[in-house]
């Protein structure tokens, strides 16, 4: 006997029918999205196209800025540029796998942040061999720059930059290590700031700029077909390697230059001249003076200490670091220049000056280079 259904009853079986209809088209669905995205398979090397450099200095200034530092500002400068041109894979990449590169990791000081960033950045888009050649030109090209940039430093008087905590232009000097904490501690000493300054921070957000735009730089050269690298590495690092490389002791495996932390435990351009102890810091002028090719700098020091000792034109531009903060006893010491910039290029005539800090003592004094 067929049994008939009043209204209610009716809605109510019917509102049972439509829910599960609702359940299985939604399973299907689910069933579908996750079998899609299981049907999703990104090769790597991922796909590159040639990106704006200074879009990409701009936003690793800014990212810095966002609460994750340096290795996350020029990590996600490249992958967020990435995005907007290409979409996926680098709309599912979680730019935050970074966070930790701070500090030269977590506050240790290694590798620079940025460095690390745009390096990982760079060996998702290339394959093992490029990687290779491409980050050790980003590497080196770091230890030979003056940071900020003069692009950035301007960026932030314009206010260009979105995120503009400090607008002023920042001393520039040129680390001459990968190393986070040397890269600070340079700076720091060169600029007299100190490491929680807002004036470091804002250094290291436009250096982290900086970084990323020459990593994009290099990688449209090669996507382009149209990369050479450009670094030179400095000839005491040959020296050293000469022994302890491979060929010989090897018992060094590193392309940092060695001297700088190392010191030159064989024989020193820093000559010492066996004399009581001064009883006081003192520059003397150097001699001879004009000079060419080459002219002697002397100084003496009351006690042990680091000494940093350069060379600037009359522009206020750095021309060469002959002593990077590196200790010195007490006594009086002597520094050949060679009249070369830090390339190794002769520098024109004209009138220089060359700078002795050692601990809270600062004094410059003037020379002549007559070709």
């Amino acid at each position: 006997m067929e049994k008939k259904l009043n209204r209610k009853e009716f809605f109510k079986e019917g509102a049972k029918y439509a829910a599960g209809v609702s359940a299985g088209l939604m399973g299907i669905q689910l069933l579908g999205t996750k079998e899609a995205l299981a049907d999703t398979k990104y090769t790597w090397p991922l796909p590159y196209t040639p990106l704006d450099p200074e879009a990409v200095r701009i936003l690793g200034h800014d990212s810095f800025w966002g609460g994750y530092a340096c290795a996350y500002g020029a990590f996600n400068a490249i992958i967020e540029a990435l995005r907007n041109a290409i979409g996926a894979p680098y709309t599912e990449l979680p730019t935050e796998i970074m966070i930790y590169g701070h500090g030269g990791g977590v506050g240790w000081g290694t590798i620079c942040g940025a460095l690390n960033g745009a390096s990982a950045a760079i060996s998702l888009v290339c394959t093992k061999p490029d990687t290779d050649i491409l980050v050790n030109e980003l590497i080196g090209w770091y230890t030979q720059t003056l940071f900020p940039s003069d692009i950035s430093n301007q960026y932030a008087v314009n206010h260009t930059f979105t995120v503009n905590n400090y607008d002023q232009v920042l001393p520039q000097n040129e680390s001459g290590s990968p190393l986070c904490h040397v890269s600070v501690s340079e700076w720091c000493q060169h600029a007299n700031y100190k490491v929680h300054d807002l004036e470091r921070k804002e250094r290291c957000a436009r250096l982290a700029g900086d970084v990323a735009a020459y990593a994009v730089q290099i990688l449209n050269d090669h996507y382009n077909g149209q990369f050479t690298p450009t670094y030179v590495p400095p000839a005491s690092i040959a020296t050293c390697l000469a022994c302890h490389g491979q060929s010989m002791l090897d018992n060094v495996g590193a392309k940092m230059e060695c001297m700088q932390c190392h010191g030159d435990p064989h024989q020193t351009a820093i000559g010492d001249i066996p004399q009581p102890i001064p009883a006081h810091f003192t520059v003397k002028q150097n001699y001879p003076n004009p000079f060419n090719p080459s002219t002697t700098i002397e100084f003496t020091l009351p006690r042990s200490q680091p000494v940093t000792l350069e060379i600037y034109n009359l522009n206020g531009q750095h021309i060469k670091t002959l002593i990077n903060h590196k200790g010195l006893s007490a006594g009086n010491h002597r520094i050949q220049w060679d009249g070369k910039d830090r390339f190794g290029k002769p520098v024109s005539s004209g009138m220089y000056y060359y700078r002795v800090k050692a601990g809270k003592f600062n004094q410059t004094k003037t020379m002549m280079l007559v070709r």
